[in-house]
């Protein structure tokens, strides 16, 4: 294991100073330790409470997509996209990219128009996106029942990836440049004074430091309010399951969602299928065992809209943790009464294949530059009375 990474068993202590100390070893606080470590950032320290990718990150296989409707998510997924596809060479490492599509079931007309108004504006931005009948959602996957819904929509450049090798490569690149990852190393408190960060502490020691970034997932909230910082971050339990290999094996299908259920699935790496829903009986909380109680309301759901689903077994299955806003979307910007604490969290499902693009944003947010997008409509402030951001297309 590398010298600047801790073992399980005896973690080494954390710097005496850094420049920058980034809290949360997933996907998010990954492509932000390499992305400024690339544009030659020093003394960056990455603070990990377990092991990298062992909170939402480490979920088997996550999406990767353009089709939202709101253009700055449609932005941050584009952005994204183009960095996927270039993983190998930058930072390098095979992250699985498997480039299916993603496929949206349309249940009824009101859905319809939702999704035909957002093909509009992603075709706008260059999303190849576009509205197909019933009947070609079935050519494109066979599981679906032409008969139970109205439309769809498709855009063949989505697709999804491993989470966990894209972590990895993040991580063994910022480490190549110069990264100092501590793992088994929870963050215990933040100073401050006069609304100046002054040091996060450890069970490992104390770190002199005048910038935080928190990427901490569904610990953000508990981990800004040790800065005075409040950040809108809910936990709630997602669970996945998995058929195992199924004889015959299955076609190779788009990542495919039912909008109104929230069921999805798609191929996995064992000639089987990964099922996923969104249980609306899952209440708040870390939660994080894998049971089966949510596959009830998954195999009404599949009965409606792919009803070979609903028959099919599940032999093994993972339970993780979504970091939910209120309006769903991503918190990316820099504390007003904290200077220098910046925050990336809240992505609601998203973090994994918008992690690329907010790498770069938080990136030029810490070194003062002209990000790419605004994200000033992503304050974590955004909720102090004002419109939330709209977003249409979230499961």
């Amino acid at each position: 294991m590398a010298s600047t990474t801790a073992s399980a068993d005896a973690p080494v202590p954390v710097p005496e100073q850094a420049d920058v100390v980034i809290i949360g070893g997933g996907v998010i606080g990954a492509s932000i330790a390499f992305h400024l470590a690339e544009a030659g950032v020093a003394r960056v320290l990455l603070l990990e409470r377990d092991r990298p990718a062992s909170g939402s990150s480490g979920k088997p296989i996550g999406g990767v997509r353009a089709q939202f409707s709101d253009p700055l998510n449609i932005r941050l997924g584009l952005r994204s996209l183009d960095a996927w596809r270039d993983f190998v060479r930058r930072p390098g490492a095979d992250i699985g990219l498997e480039n299916v599509g993603y496929l949206f079931l349309l249940g009824n007309d009101s859905e319809l128009a939702t999704f035909t108004e957002g093909v509009e504006v992603q075709n706008a931005y260059g999303v190849p996106s576009r509205i197909i009948t019933p009947r070609a959602a079935q050519d494109l996957c066979p599981y679906v029942d032409p008969s139970g819904i109205a439309a769809a929509a498709f855009s063949p450049t989505d697709g999804y990836a491993l989470p966990r090798s894209a972590v990895a490569g993040y991580l063994r690149a910022a480490r190549r440049l110069g990264v100092t990852v501590r793992t088994r190393c929870p963050v215990t408190a933040i100073d401050t004074a006069d609304g100046t960060l002054q040091a996060v502490r450890t069970p490992h020691g104390t770190v002199r430091t005048h910038t935080v970034i928190c990427c901490a997932g569904a610990w953000s909230g508990a981990l800004g309010a040790m800065a005075g910082v409040e950040l809108p971050v809910t936990p709630l339990r997602r669970q996945i399951a998995f058929t195992g290999p199924l004889r015959p094996a299955p076609p190779r299908i788009p990542f495919t969602l039912d909008y109104d259920s929230t069921l999805y699935f798609h191929n996995d790496a064992a000639d089987g299928l990964l099922m996923g829903l969104s249980d609306p009986r899952q209440q708040p909380g870390f939660q994080r065992e894998f049971s089966h109680e949510w596959l009830e309301p998954f195999r009404t759901a599949a009965a409606r809209r792919a009803p070979a689903l609903a028959r099919l077994p599940v032999v093994d299955g993972w339970a993780g943790l979504y970091e939910m806003t209120p309006d769903r979307n991503a918190l990316i910007g820099e504390a007003r009464n904290v200077g220098r604490f910046l925050y990336a969290t809240g992505f609601s499902g998203h973090g994994f294949l918008q992690a690329p693009a907010v790498g770069e944003l938080v990136r030029d947010l810490y070194l003062g530059r002209e990000p790419f997008l605004d994200v000033g409509p992503l304050a974590a402030t955004r909720f102090d009375g004002r419109a939330v951001r709209p977003e249409a297309h979230i499961i």
